[in-house]
């Protein structure tokens, strides 16, 4: 089962094609673009180097958040017009599942940190369970000190990842000490392998949805909800 995975929650914008659970390419950048221009590029390429035609793919999994608001757009408006052009179904895949994906296995607690801004993270608590993650809190909007006394009360040594380490990582080490341990920076940001590898599982149990009806997972409302519902309760 061949399937195409989108990341575009974050600053990277990722996409890779498994066949089950086996990586077939990968692509990743970091840089000034915009996820507009960088994806259908990106998605062509990863295709050519698997060397698999659309018309083959099983379906397409894409970050459905938390994350940027404009990134969450763009990726899930990018995943569900092709699939809705090639006559695929489409899963969205937590950000946070995502990011948390490549330490499966590890010994206690996952827990991914997205920066929200605002003095806030996007954060979710995980551990492993018969050989896959289990989801024991989250996915939140949190502030840092909330969190860390959440983590601190469960006992635990815990592993933080994600791109809100380089904000809030000495914060979290200051209030953890022996307890935590930080991921290395080449797993600070969700890869578009987890979100394949993730979204063939879902797929393969019959989690596919019609393009039309997948949503992104925002957890908090858009600033520009936001000022509109200050605005029209003036």
């Amino acid at each position: 089962m061949y399937v195409l995975g989108i990341e575009a929650a974050t600053p990277v914008a990722a996409v890779a094609v498994v066949d089950g659970e086996k990586l077939l390419a990968e692509r990743m950048v970091h840089n000034q673009r915009t996820h507009s221009v960088n994806l259908l590029p990106m998605i062509k390429a990863v295709l050519e180097d698997a060397e698999v035609k659309y018309n083959v793919l099983s379906g397409i999994a894409v970050s459905a958040g938390p994350g940027s608001f404009t990134g969450l757009r763009i990726g899930m408006a990018t995943a569900k017009t092709l699939a809705q052009v090639w006559g695929l179904p489409v899963v969205g895949v937590s950000t946070l599942e995502a990011l948390a994906h490549p330490l499966t296995g590890q010994k206690g607690l996952i827990c991914p940190i997205l920066n929200a801004r605002k003095n806030e993270v996007y954060a979710a608590i995980y551990r492993t369970t018969d050989g896959r993650l289990e989801l024991l809190d989250g996915p939140m909007a949190v502030e840092p000190g909330e969190l860390a006394r959440n983590l601190k009360q469960r006992k635990t040594p815990v592993t933080i990842l994600g791109d809100g380490v380089p904000v809030y990582g000495r914060f979290f080490q200051a209030e953890l000490g022996t307890q935590l341990f930080l991921a290395p920076g080449s797993a600070r940001w969700p890869r578009g392998a987890a979100v394949a590898e993730l979204g063939y599982r879902r797929l393969r149990d019959g989690g596919g949805v019609d393009p039309l009806a997948l949503l992104p997972q925002y957890i908090r409302p858009p600033e520009a909800e936001v000022k509109w519902m200050q605005k029209i309760k003036r």
